[in-house]
């Protein structure tokens, strides 16, 4: 994809939504359940869309939410459910549909103090508390953090069994556009929903839009904020207070360290003060303003805004500023991502930072398990594989999407688990499980210790990884996908691969199944001894995407993308599309 001749500029006035007509689309235009893009579709991170397409509109709120509340009810979860919202602009009327529907279904919500933003893994980690808590208060003794896998998993079951836990709804699109907006499902594991959760819920959510939505119950918003079973929580409070479980954040305000933290418009920018003023940190907050039409963003690669962490164009702003800081990081609007700047290397490469990460953690943890393994997608870099054999730990990997993780860090047989996309969790100090969902503020903090307590950055321990296991190359290509060329890719298989080699190496796998559980990877990873190749549709956007990374140089992953993109076409083909 050519580059923008906007990336990486500040955004004019000429690409910002134009947010009152967004809000009206939310409330006018009504789907239609026969328009395959028009329905309920739950992706790798929940339903996305956009009101303008007809995509995420107040019919599918309502639905969908009905659908949790019945869900619940076939779950047998009667705890509170914690509700929270990023500051895109659909989060605002989707947060009050979905309060809506709620307080009449009685579900004891909590949402938060003053309306403000809620971040994904804080939400997590309010469902994971809570119900540790409980657990504690009833006699149990579980679920301990970390130890809770049984027992929470328990309230997913149709058997009544999780009566009284809690779980929650986070209403983002994460990084997506200005204009997107999202809907995601936590039970009370505290991560993203299972398949099997998710199907059921779209399911009953289309059942629903395909009948005017007359089975949704609903009451008007301000009484709904009167009933007794809606009450606030101080979701900042007891998070900030409690991360230095997670994180050793003495070390970090002892350094003296002069940090930057870019909020980037999201979710977060209200935890960046109290934390620095509870653990005495030199943090500056350089972008304290929150407008949904993200104007203070820089452009990214193809000429929209985009809140993503990862990306250099879209970081541009904080890059600028590498100089000033000794560290400094971003976050996309909900929290789940991180980007990290360092003076010497500017944004750190995501799996860069994961590898450094992990070579860290595992060093420095002393009260984890001795056989947590190391948990990655079939995605990631094989560089954080390279690592931890060489640590001796087991490499778990397992398909796109952070659900996959989730019962690794809830039982703390997974120290840590990483995303090629920014996204990563890992284990409390202590061993036992944080959050279960992916989470920005650990990750940002994470590269304050690592410098506080060895005198260098992340950066200047990935080089020292470099001459150790020598320097991968890694890119990630994407092209416009229909929803059949999707469905063709996700089809593709390992008989579509007939030559023995792939880019002059002997070829060791092909994949279809992540080796760390099993489970489809909706696609197909070719691996070689030096490099590999992973193609795959989307889980949230009209795209398909193909992976790739070579050991051997710049020529050798033109070569193994090249022939990937061969496979690709050749699939394509096959199907007549």
């Amino acid at each position: 994809m050519a580059v923008h001749e906007l990336a990486g500029k500040p955004a004019p006035a000429s690409i910002l939504v134009n947010v009152p007509r967004l809000i009206s689309a939310y409330y006018t235009f009504r789907p239609d359940p026969a328009e395959r893009d028009q329905r309920v579709s739950f992706g790798t991170s929940g339903h996305r869309g956009s009101s303008f397409a007809t995509s995420f509109n107040e019919d599918h709120i309502l639905a969908i939410t009905q659908a949790i509340c019945d869900y619940r009810v076939k779950a047998g979860i009667g705890g509170p459910l914690f509700l929270g919202m990023d500051t895109h602009a659909l989060s605002e009327p989707a947060h009050i549909s979905a309060l809506e529907v709620l307080a009449a279904n009685g579900v004891e919500v909590r949402i938060a103090k003053d309306q403000e933003y809620t971040p994904t893994p804080v939400i997590s980690h309010a469902i994971l508390t809570f119900n540790r808590d409980i657990g504690v208060r009833s006699g149990s003794g579980g679920p301990k953090l970390g130890g809770a896998g049984d027992a929470v998993r328990a309230a997913g079951r149709s058997d009544g069994a999780g009566t009284g836990r809690a779980d929650g709804i986070v209403i983002t699109p994460s990084h997506n556009p200005p204009d997107d907006g999202g809907f995601k499902y936590n039970p009370p594991h505290g991560g993203p929903a299972d398949t099997e959760a998710t199907r059921w819920i779209e399911d009953r959510a289309n059942v629903l839009l395909e009948n005017s939505n007359q089975g949704v119950q609903r009451m008007p918003y301000e009484r709904a904020l009167r009933q007794p079973n809606v009450q606030e929580h101080d979701y900042i409070s007891t998070y900030v207070d409690d991360i230095g479980s997670v994180i050793d954040m003495e070390a970090i305000r002892a350094s003296g360290l002069r940090m930057a933290a870019d909020p980037m418009g999201g979710s977060g920018i209200a935890y960046w003060e109290p934390m620095r003023e509870r653990y005495g940190l030199d943090l500056t907050v350089v972008n304290p303003e929150v407008d949904p039409t993200f104007r203070f963003m820089r452009v990214d690669k193809d000429g929209k805004i985009r809140m993503d962490c990862s990306s250099p164009y879209a970081m541009a702003g904080l890059i600028d500023l590498k100089n000033d800081y000794d560290l400094a990081f971003g976050n996309d609007s909900d929290y789940d991502r991180h980007g990290i700047v360092t003076p010497k290397a500017g944004l750190l490469n995501p799996n860069h930072y994961l590898a450094a990460a992990v070579e860290y953690l595992f060093q420095s943890r002393q009260d984890w398990n001795e056989g947590a393994a190391v948990g990655k997608t079939v995605v990631t870099s094989s560089m954080v594989e390279r690592v931890a054999t060489h640590l001796g730990r087991e490499v778990s990997e397992v398909p796109v999407g952070f659900k996959w993780f989730v019962d690794g860090l809830l039982d703390g047989s997974y120290g840590f688990g990483g995303e090629e996309s920014a996204g990563a969790s890992f284990l409390r100090l202590d061993g036992t499980v944080w959050t279960t969902d992916k989470d920005g503020f650990i990750l940002d903090l994470l590269a304050a210790e690592i410098t506080a307590k060895t005198g260098s950055d992340p950066s200047e321990h990935y080089a020292v990884l470099v001459e150790k296991f020598g320097e991968p190359i890694y890119e990630r290509m994407e092209a416009p996908a229909t929803p059949e060329q999707k469905a063709a890719l996700k089809d593709l298989s390992p008989e579509q691969v007939t030559a023995g080699e792939l880019a002059g190496e002997e070829i060791l796998a092909k994949l279809t199944h992540a080796p760390g559980n099993g489970a489809a990877i909706g696609g197909l990873k070719v691996v070689t001894e030096n490099g590999w190749f992973a193609a795959r549709p989307s889980g949230t956007e009209s795209i398909y995407k193909i992976y790739a990374e070579s050991f051997r140089g710049a020529d050798h992953l033109a070569q193994i993308q090249e022939e990937a993109q061969a496979i690709v076409s050749s699939a394509l083909a096959a199907a007549g599309l």
